[in-house]
């Protein structure tokens, strides 16, 4: 039998479907070269327009739509995802086997796709937070910051005294520990010790912390008011304090000290605005692209018609595809410095010997994932439609409204870290093949973009969007699905990763080493 199923793109098409009703295979646009497998389906199985399937091919993998010869271009999203490395029939697997990555000229067209920003017709409202100078938190934590490796331990010591101690302060989310493996032994100018201090000082600033305190050793490049960056914050050196057992004290009594006055907060209402949600993806399948993240981006747009802020990242998940976003560009000087940061990662891998127009990983190649083009048009989803207004480099402090990109390497920590620094307040974390993530003080939503992983991780999950596959919803229902959980998580609502207790671990300055 046959049924209609709604494509991420809009358009209707028709798949085959399993005896249990759920639809074999998904055509994304009638130009692709390409379907997508929506179960494990078997060779000799017939399935969209009467195409017989050649092997044996697993969820979340491609299917030829037709029949390919080598050196042939291959569309999926109606978009170059690379090329044929030998001749394909058409129901065939393609993956790592018979496709491969092709190099070519992106049109990056500058503004040429800049619309009229949609200004929503009613004011949405949260339960936020508003700091004495105004800021808006959706959290309310104190923050024990190492500014080296070396005063790590002190750090985690003063945070584990409060560990279920509480109980006299409902309205403080907890006293959270931020370490990390840096901030010594290079020089103060290089680049990775410039970035560590914009992460610290990004920290230090954010509205989801009542109170934070620094604790260094003494004798680190650099001194704490250059880390601070101008924050407020309390600040304790091992090497002048007394030692390590006499600064976990001292670092005790300030926590105290700020609980009284962090309890007094109440949330009241604000407008949705005020939002910075991070969008991150990890673990990403082939089916990322067409739910959970075209999903995300319809959430995006709704935010950005509020006048909330979205800050897309990972540089090197956009690359191939980041002439998407230079034709959204608001200028042509954000569009350039888009460019120039991907530029800036070629460069960056040559140096260190490696490739970055190629880069899935291997959960994101067993998934489906064939090429490093594929991968970023389903990651670039995640920012909807509309246009770009800037582009920060990493962990600069996010100033402008609606979407804004900020370069940071893809692996989830980094990446999310960056965001926070910036300002972050919500993370949307969209994954397929399943990631365990946190990032405090910043509430994180993880979205399924299958419901086999909504099932199997239900601990993991806040949403799922695999209900799109499954043809219970659309992508447009579940974005605002979406959206409205956003409302909610920046209300209070604490999310998956928070009541596991995820996001003291995931503090992760960006080294500037080969990470890509």
């Amino acid at each position: 039998m046959t049924e209609e199923i709604v494509s991420p793109s809009g358009a209707s098409d028709s798949a085959t479907t399993h005896s249990l009703g759920k639809p074999a295979v998904l055509s994304l646009n009638a130009a692709d070269d390409v379907l997508i497998a929506l179960r494990p389906i078997a060779k000799g199985e017939r399935v969209y327009d009467g195409i017989v399937v050649q092997d044996d091919v697993p969820a979340g993998h491609k299917i030829a739509r037709r029949a390919l010869v080598k050196g042939e271009e291959i569309k999926r999203y109606n978009s170059l995802i690379g090329a044929a490395s030998a001749d394909i029939r058409a129901g065939e697997h393609i993956h790592l086997h018979n496709l491969e990555m092709l190099d070519f000229t992106r049109d990056y067209s500058f503004c040429s796709e800049v619309r009229p920003t949609p200004v929503a017709t009613e004011t949405r409202m949260f339960e936020g937070i508003v700091r004495d100078d105004g800021r808006i938190a959706t959290r309310n934590y104190i923050g024990v910051i190492s500014s080296v490796n070396c005063s790590a331990t002190v750090v985690r010591m003063i945070a584990d005294h409060f560990r279920g101690r509480l109980y006299n302060y409902p309205n403080v989310d907890g006293v959270v520990p931020l370490t990390h493996k840096r901030g010594c032994g290079l020089d103060a100018k290089v680049e990775g010790i410039k970035a560590l201090r914009r992460c610290i000082a990004g920290y230090a600033a954010h509205p989801n912390f009542a109170q934070i305190i620094i604790v260094g050793l003494g004798c680190e490049v650099g001194d704490l008011s250059a880390v601070l960056g101008g924050a407020s914050g309390e600040a304790l050196v091992i090497q002048q304090s007394g030692g390590t057992a006499a600064t976990v004290r001292a670092g005790i009594e300030r926590v105290e000290a700020a609980l009284e006055q962090a309890n007094k907060v109440r949330r009241v209402p604000v407008p949705v605005s005020e939002l910075k949600v991070a969008l991150q993806c990890g673990g990403s399948d082939g089916y990322s692209g067409v739910s959970v993240n075209a999903a995300l981006g319809v959430a995006v747009d709704l935010l950005v018609a509020q006048g909330a802020t979205a800050i897309l990242s990972e540089t090197t998940e956009c690359y191939g595809a980041e002439h998407v976003l230079t034709r959204r560009a608001i200028s042509k000087e954000v569009g350039e410095k888009l460019v120039a940061r991907v530029k800036w990662w070629e460069e960056f891998a040559s140096r260190n010997g490696m490739v970055i127009n190629n880069n899935p990983s291997p959960g994101n190649k067993a998934g489906g994932l064939t090429t490093i083009i594929e991968k970023s048009l389903g990651s670039i989803a995640k920012g909807g439609t509309t246009n770009l207004m800037a582009v920060y480099d990493y962990a600069e402090p996010v100033t402008e409204h609606g979407l804004v990109f900020m370069d940071a390497p893809a692996f989830d920590p980094v990446g999310a870290t960056a965001q926070v620094a910036g300002g972050a307040t919500v993370m949307c974390f969209t994954t397929g093949r399943g990631s365990a993530f946190g990032c405090k003080p910043t509430p994180s939503l993880k979205l399924a973009s299958n419901s086999d992983l909504f099932r199997r991780m239900p601990d993991d999950m806040d949403v799922n969007c695999g209900t799109i596959l499954d043809g219970e919803e659309t992508v447009e229902a579940a974005g605002a699905r979406i959206f409205e959980h956003i409302i909610q998580t920046a209300s209070g609502k604490r999310t998956r990763s928070e009541r596991l207790g995820y996001g003291n671990e995931e503090f992760a300055p960006w080294d500037m080493g080969a990470m890509l």
